[in-house]
């Protein structure tokens, strides 16, 4: 069965709630989501407050797919670009669909609903993110229409002695 995505959901303590789970367990099954394992909810509350603070402030918007159960099951963040030679562009952040529905073709649908989101903001011409390497990220977010631009190695310290790429990819929208 199909996620039901909405953008810009009313943030409820039961969304907060969801999302604070989905992104400890992603985490805690080794996605690159900017925690390494283990984490707990706690360990992520900040940096889930810190994207709500820039929600409320309209710089980041949220993407937000539930299951049938009406669980949150995935997320993006679409941030916008505050630098004004930038803002035809904006950055998709903290990609993530829960372990428990991966390899359902969820990823694909969560990155399509993103580009349709993105494709409905005024003056919006491409989605950039970027990836840890070593992964397999950039193949999957390849086969979504995605294009590696550039590639920065060795930037992502996951532990001591163990750097990984930073992968930037962009998607144009038209």
């Amino acid at each position: 069965m199909p996620l039901t995505f909405t953008l810009d959901p009313a943030v409820t303590p039961e969304l907060r709630d969801g999302i604070l789970d989905l992104w400890t367990d992603v985490s805690n099954a080794g996605g690159a989501v900017g925690f390494v394992p283990p984490v707990t909810r706690e360990d992520i509350r900040p940096q889930l407050i810190k994207h709500f603070a820039s929600m409320a402030e309209g710089r980041i918007r949220l993407l937000v797919g539930h299951d049938e159960e009406g669980r949150v099951a995935a997320t993006a963040f679409l941030t916008f670009n505050t630098h004004q030679l930038m803002t035809h562009w904006l950055w998709l952040y903290t990609v993530m669909v829960h372990p428990r529905h991966q390899g359902k073709g969820y990823g694909r649908d969560l990155l399509a609903a993103a580009a349709d989101a993105a494709r409905g903001i005024d003056g919006i011409e491409a989605i950039r993110l970027t990836c840890r390497g070593g992964l397999g990220l950039e193949r999957f977010y390849a086969s979504c229409g995605y294009k590696e631009v550039g590639r920065i190695p060795g930037a992502i310290r996951v532990a001591p002695g163990d750097d990984r790429d930073d992968v930037i990819m962009l998607l144009p929208l038209h």
